[in-house]
């Protein structure tokens, strides 16, 4: 995990740019401080919950990469804005407008982005007019800091041919520089231009209108983004520590790590070091492995790694990481933003 962070740290400055790296793949201040220590500006969350957890750690520059909407989460943003300093995305003036009203009401001002629409048919605002008058809006808000833009590129991840996608990821974010010029004609503050995930990273990074990245995925090294989405430089680093508790076939192993030990949807745990042996099924507390010539001495009592496939899916089932170091138990961390989901 170490070299992952190195790596993506060092790809990204050699670029110029900054790294925010998002912490729903850890939801740990321990790792998030790992993160900044290698020379990321801050983190990225999804939820203001989590952000509180960063904060609480000591992490000020926390972007909440997301629409936080209704009056309890908008106090605790503006409660957020006296200990920490969070950027809040929005694509909409009603989102901005109450969260400007409690923060002039608390005292304090709460830095704002705006999310472009770039072809990922989520979230965000239309490019062109619709872009300048909401920021035009923004900027005439007291209780708000209009900052700058951001966009997610996450529909063009799969794209198989690296000219292809690059191609694509330009495009995309040339409807940034688009926003970002247009701003800057009319006078609106542009510091911000906010985007990749992990799967991007590596394209996104290159173009030019782009000051951050907030790819966080990547320090576990996922198959999911080495394997289907062409990521390279990293490393495999989180594992399912599992048993093999029944061989009724020679073809095929059953361990007692499921859907409630590790996540296969995005992507299906890869079994480490047996060449042959490949996981096909998951029910609840039982994993199905086919077994090939390799991998046919397997015995009930046997320890396997499976690792795992998509991390942000699978952190979130587990209260603690236990870390290693080469063979030796270093430390056991918290995952302490699990559950954050408000």
């Amino acid at each position: 995990m170490e070299r992952n962070i190195a790596a993506m740290a060092q790809f990204i400055a050699a670029r110029g740019k900054q790294w925010r790296p998002h912490m729903k793949c850890h939801k740990s201040p321990t790792i998030a401080l790992k993160q900044l220590a290698a020379g990321a500006i801050g983190v990225t969350c999804g939820k203001v919950s989590e952000a509180e957890v960063m904060a609480a750690a000591g992490i000020r520059d926390v972007m909440i990469a997301n629409m936080i909407v209704g009056p309890p989460k908008l106090e605790r943003v503006a409660a957020l804005c006296r200990y920490a300093d969070p950027i809040v995305a929005c694509d909409h003036y009603a989102q901005i407008e109450p969260l400007a009203e409690t923060c002039r009401r608390e005292g304090i001002s709460c830095r704002v982005v705006i999310e472009v629409e770039v072809g990922m048919e989520r979230v965000g605002i239309r490019p062109g007019r619709d872009t300048f008058d909401l920021a035009a809006a923004i900027d005439r808000l007291p209780g708000v800091e209009m900052m700058g833009l951001m966009g997610y590129e996450g529909h063009l991840h799969q794209v198989a041919d690296p000219l292809e996608k690059r191609a694509k990821i330009n495009e995309a974010m040339g409807v940034l520089e688009y926003c970002r010029d247009g701003l800057a004609k009319r006078g609106i503050r542009c510091e911000i231009v906010s985007a990749a995930g992990t799967g991007s990273y590596q394209f996104t990074a290159d173009h030019s209108v782009v000051t951050e990245l907030q790819c966080g995925g990547g320090i576990f090294g996922d198959p999911k983004y080495t394997d289907q989405y062409g990521v390279t430089g990293l490393e495999p680093a989180l594992t399912i520590l599992t048993t093999v508790v029944s061989r009724t076939r020679i073809e095929r192993a059953i361990v007692d790590a499921g859907r409630k030990a590790v996540n296969g949807d995005m992507c299906m745990p890869v079994v480490k070091e047996h060449a042959g042996a490949k996981v096909v099924q998951l029910s609840a507390e039982h994993g199905w492995i086919d077994v090939g010539p390799g991998a046919q001495d397997l015995k009930i009592g046997d320890k396997l790694e499976l690792i795992v496939g998509y991390a942000d899916f699978t952190t979130v089932l587990h209260d603690t990481f236990h870390v290693f170091r080469d063979e030796r138990l270093e430390a056991v961390w918290p995952v302490a933003a699990r559950g954050m989901l408000q």
